[in-house]
């Protein structure tokens, strides 16, 4: 579609529809093509892909309009529906503020051997009196005045901040996916429920993953058939769709890049069965926000880190779907501080938890009808608090369709032993098999999962994408012996295996980045089925830049979030200036925390490193933990 800048509005225009944003109040309103005659002195900019919403970065301030600039087509899910990600946005000030060089792809119609478009240039008459204008500003600024003025500063300097936050999320993060023609926000099961009905895409979604739901508000609220073009439902999450060949007898990668191994053109689709493998994650815009800011449940039953993940295999005409979740334990509990991984506490009594956390569980059974808790979280030390109120909630709340699990993950998988985990998906398996999964053909729904696993350490990152990718490894293997693709006793081939654990393990880095900023912890695990020091020495970097975003940066990103889903935004945006100087300075002065965050981290890693029957006796450091000194 088009984007056109005239001098009271930017209007978007595809075929013989147009909606017209305007550059007053940031008002959006439907129109006919033709009423691009009436705009004055129209311009073409270029090209965007559709429209996410519009958003107020402050009330003194104006309205700012998204749009997709640049798609990546991420593949092609069963019916043939393109999936794509939102890989570059253009933000346009709804204001006479002229618009930045927006990097627009040039339509070939109005800029046909141009290379960048026209700039709109003010007639004498806006000059004059924008001459006029200024002086009049000038002549009557006075002393008192000059405090306004310092504030007019920082709301611009905020605003810049916020702005870069905002194209970071979208751009830096692969976080926002969309599809034109299928409802990514609702699992195969949910779709197949549903009554076949002739509405558009984002009248069926469902609500906790529509992103971008409250800034495309303006349109959803306007009763007119035309705006269902306009409306693209985004989520925020993971997509990766695969294909996988299932040959026991293909040779590895390095030997296939050898130039004495013979390449053979057969095709083979004929001799070796091949399936489709696509990972969904969806991440809930309820009690959405960043690490340290958002823990817990809120009083409404929604929790922090809240994703609904959803594996999907597609054999010829079979469809078959698994879903599992993932969410902070469901009490008021937060990590207050700036230290590397602050000690957790409860922040409501036992008695003040309990209706929020039914109110969590109550919703949770009504969409997926049984909940089998798996708790990752430590039984020893500083995490046990949390695994505790957990558990007693749980007893408190007696409900027949809540199962409750747990497995000490560091405890069982200490020494890097992370092969580990399959004590626990072997003691699990029979309730994996009884929860079954969902199974669709042309004809219709085959069978139904019948709950799900709800799975949780402290940051449901690191640990639970771990775990999750165990339990749907086991359901996958299940589902292609059903379907007759793999024979009944064989494990997945060691190609197809090391693609599905590179899936999972870009899906694990893809949520950590969107929670904690930076990638998943023991995603080398994940990747390879190998616990490596150099994993375990990147996960020490990986939880350093943690505590570093956790001071510096997680403020802005979690205005911005807020400011996205029009929730009034906690932190005073103004001291963040102050604070963030302040905390460089107790940076610099302060060398006995950085000594004590490097202990800690040391302490944390040695615990993986070390061997149960191994104990410490001394060690050398690679890294001066002095800012003053240099890197030895």
């Amino acid at each position: 579609m088009e984007l056109f800048q005239a001098k009271d509005h930017y209007i978007l225009q595809s075929g013989e529809r147009a909606l017209w944003c305007s550059r007053r109040d940031g008002s959006l309103q439907l129109r006919a093509a033709t009423d691009l005659l009436l705009a004055w002195n129209p311009i073409c900019l270029g090209l965007v892909e559709g429209v996410i919403g519009k958003v107020q970065l402050h009330t003194d301030l104006p309205w700012w309009l998204l749009l997709i600039r640049q798609k990546a087509l991420i593949g092609r899910l069963p019916g043939d529906h393109e999936v794509c990600k939102i890989t570059k946005i253009a933000v346009i000030p709804l204001s006479e503020t002229e618009p930045q060089d927006l990097e627009l792809e040039l339509c070939k119609k109005h800029h046909f051997g141009i290379n960048k478009p026209e700039k709109i240039t003010q007639s004498p008459d806006d000059s004059k009196f924008l001459l006029k204008t200024l002086t009049q500003i000038k002549s009557n600024v006075s002393a008192p005045n000059k405090k306004k003025i310092k504030e007019s500063k920082e709301k611009e300097k905020l605003e810049k901040r916020l702005l870069e936050e905002l194209f970071k999320m979208f751009m830096d993060s692969d976080s926002f996916y969309y599809s034109l023609t299928y409802d990514l926000t609702n699992s195969v099961q949910r779709q197949s429920m549903c009554e076949k009905t002739n509405l558009p895409l984002w009248r069926k979604v469902d609500d906790r993953f529509f992103w971008n739901k409250h800034m495309i508000e303006d349109l959803i609220s306007t009763d007119n058939a035309e705006v269902d073009f306009w409306i693209i439902p985004i989520i925020q999450g993971f997509v990766q769709i695969e294909e996988l060949v299932v040959n026991y007898s293909e040779s590895s990668d390095d030997e296939k890049s050898s130039p004495e191994t013979p390449q053979e053109s057969t095709c083979i689709d004929d001799i070796h069965p091949t399936f489709l493998v696509a990972l969904i994650s969806r991440r809930s815009r309820h009690r959405a926000g960043m690490r340290y800011k958002r823990r817990g449940v809120d009083k409404n039953g929604n929790v922090a880190n809240y994703v609904e993940t959803e594996q999907l295999i597609h054999v010829h005409n079979h469809t078959l779907s698994f879903i599992q979740t993932r969410g902070s334990v469901p009490v008021f509990w937060s990590q207050v501080g700036y230290r590397y991984n602050p000690r957790p506490r409860l922040d409501r009594s036992e008695n003040e938890t309990v209706s929020c956390f039914r109110a969590h569980f109550e919703e949770q059974l009504k969409n997926y009808k049984k909940q089998v808790i798996i708790n990752l979280v430590d039984q020893t030390g500083r995490e046990k608090i949390i695994g505790d109120a957990y558990l007693k909630q749980v007893l408190l709340y007696n409900n027949a369709n809540l199962t409750y699990v747990s497995f000490d993950f560091h405890e069982h998988c200490r020494g890097m032993k992370f092969e580990n985990v399959q004590t626990l998906t072997d003691a699990i398996h029979d309730i994996i098999l009884d929860m079954k999964w969902c199974w669709v053909d042309q004809a219709g729904v085959i069978c139904k999962q019948e709950g799900i696993f709800r799975v949780n350490c402290m940051d449901c990152l690191d640990r639970t994408n771990v775990v999750q990718a165990a339990i749907a490894r086991v359901v996958m293997e299940q589902q292609l012996k059903k379907l007759g693709v793999m024979p009944p006793e064989q494990p997945l081939p060691v190609k197809c295996n090391r693609i599905y654990q590179i899936i999972w393990a870009n899906n694990g880095d893809a949520i950590s980045r969107q929670y904690a900023g930076t990638a998943a912890l023991k995603g080398d695990f994940t990747r390879t089925g190998e616990r490596k020091l150099a994993g375990v020495m990147k996960d020490g970097v990986n939880s350093a830049n943690r505590y570093y975003l956790n001071r510096f940066r997680d403020a802005y990103r979690q205005a911005v979030i807020d400011l996205m889903q029009g929730i009034p935004v906690t932190e005073d945006l103004y001291s963040i200036f102050t604070k963030e100087k302040e905390h460089e300075a107790l940076h610099k002065e302060n060398v006995r925390s950085h000594q004590e965050l490097i202990s800690q981290l040391l302490q944390s890693y040695m615990k993986l490193l070390l061997p149960d029957d191994e104990k410490f006796h001394g060690g050398w450091a690679l890294i001066d933990c002095d800012p003053r000194g240099s890197v030895t």
